[in-house]
């Protein structure tokens, strides 16, 4: 594939490690990868966001954030909140397509989860996957309560007709309880997709070298070969 979608059962799950883990596995498999952040909230213009710290810990540098809004909250209601102007999904479209003609990779990360409006007429990253026929990974967090968000995230992918590439715990605990270790053979039972990786907890604090040389092997080979780096 040549554009994933990064999406998350909520926000706060790990998607921005997540997403620059996945960047910097391809990188050392010898791909050329873009990220493009359809919108950011939450932070103010010239302060960095999360692109930034995609470029801090992967080294890629072709990063593309198309809408910020100064307001933590879904990039609708804060482009409404602060008169800015919403988002389009045909823009996003046409974005990612134009990253993905120069890149063997184009990772896409939404803003919280899969249902989350991102700009006008309510479009979310569903809508943007479908548009651009591209599977998602969902990124999970690892204790009580993923179960049920993350087999609704995955049910909503297959009704649409968006293959789930794979789940991803965003942060796997040092110290893991009964829950994140029944999860473990669980979060596969209830969503019939692979468990693909894990995150361990604190690794987004790693400074850039150890984070690269990291990062492939947060990710079962297997998938890691045939979902990412395999051309």
């Amino acid at each position: 594939m040549s554009i994933l979608m990064v999406t998350g059962t909520s926000t706060d799950v790990g998607k921005t490690v997540v997403t620059a883990a996945l960047a910097a596995a391809a990188r050392e498999a010898g791909l050329s990868v873009a990220v493009c952040k359809p919108a950011q909230t939450g932070v103010a213009p010239g302060e960095p966001g999360d692109l930034a710290e995609v470029t801090r810990l992967s080294g890629v540098t072709a990063v593309v954030e198309l809408a910020r809004y100064p307001e933590p909250l879904a990039p609708d209601t804060a482009a409404r909140r602060s008169g800015l102007p919403m988002l389009r999904c045909d823009d996003v479209v046409d974005t990612v397509r134009a990253l993905a003609d120069r890149h063997d990779l184009v990772l896409v990360e939404g803003a919280g989860g899969l249902l989350v409006r991102m700009g006008a007429e309510g479009f979310t990253l569903l809508d943007l996957a479908l548009a651009l026929g591209a599977p998602a990974v969902v990124v999970a967090a690892a204790g009580l309560g993923t179960l049920n968000h993350t087999e609704l995230t995955t049910r909503a992918l297959a009704a649409a007709g968006v293959a789930c590439a794979g789940t991803v715990i965003g942060s796997w605990p040092d110290e893991p309880g009964l829950a994140e270790r029944c999860n473990l053979d669980d979060l596969p039972a209830v969503t019939g997709v692979d468990l693909a990786g894990s995150i361990p907890a604190g690794g987004g604090r790693l400074d850039p070298a150890s984070f690269a040389a990291a990062a492939s092997t947060w990710f079962d080979g297997t998938w890691l070969k045939t979902t990412i780096t395999a051309r």
